[in-house]
């Protein structure tokens, strides 16, 4: 499989995420709940693990991708590559919802928003930047935790997308009233991107926390697993005993 096939992969997984989860939040939002928008994320992974993972990986959140680079099942170039196709195609994604919101009467972005991520004055409960900090950085590590173990040799074939996406279905459920839930930085850098350019900056100044602490999250669950689940970082496994050499 070329890397420019990976790419597109990811660019539209990740334009099918932002703009179905975000767009449930924004279009269905008070029919649906924030129950309905955790599952509209969730369903969503869960659809593009089985679409686009024979392709990629089905990555589509640069967290995963550099958890996956750290792990050494990615080179560098192409985990750049991931990265940039994801943030294309988030960007792609809130656009399409930015587009389809303009088509109704009252809407206005600067009051209405396109799904993005915050904290202080633009959390959905009001929480602040430590308690959005801590979320971030737990439920993005649980979301690795669970994908390394979902997607290892010993795991029953062809239930990962299951396992990954009721994953991202509860840590929505738990996370959406602190910060509406990144544990991926494309998926917040889309609507912030978005947003910034229709005249407002929140989402945009606070995006900073959006990639630090999910990339971090992400690495350190990535390395739990692979210490509880004794795997090098090497890509060998520890067998509890010397290893040859």
């Amino acid at each position: 499989m070329s890397n420019m096939k990976k790419y597109v992969a990811e660019a539209a997984g990740t334009l099918f995420l932002v703009l179905l989860g975000c767009g449930s939040a924004k279009i269905a939002g008070l029919e649906v709940g924030f129950l309905g928008t955790a599952f509209a994320f969730g369903l969503t992974v869960l659809a593009m693990v089985y679409a686009i993972g024979p392709v990629s990986g089905c990555h589509i959140n640069p967290a995963i991708t550099v958890a996956m680079w750290l792990n050494k099942k990615l080179s560098g170039e192409e985990a750049a590559g991931y990265i940039i196709a994801q943030l294309i195609g988030a960007a792609l994604g809130a656009a399409l919802l930015y587009a389809i919101l303009s088509g109704g009467i009252s809407y206005a972005v600067g009051v209405d928003g396109l799904g993005q991520n915050g904290y202080g004055l633009a959390s959905p409960a009001g929480y602040g930047v430590y308690a959005a900090m801590i979320t971030e950085f737990i439920l993005t590590a649980l979301f690795l935790f669970v994908i390394c173990g979902a997607t290892s040799e010993k795991a029953p074939a062809g239930f990962a997308g299951i396992a990954i996406g009721f994953t991202l279905t509860l840590i929505h459920i738990v996370g959406i009233p602190v910060t509406g839930v990144s544990v991926n930085p494309a998926r917040s850098f889309g609507p912030a991107l978005i947003t910034w350019l229709c005249g407002d900056p929140t989402a945009m100044k606070q995006l900073w926390l959006f990639i630090v602490m999910p990339v971090a999250g992400g690495a350190f669950g990535a390395c739990l697993y692979n210490y509880v689940a004794g795997v090098c970082r090497c890509g060998c496994k520890e067998t509890g005993k010397k290893r040859s050499k």
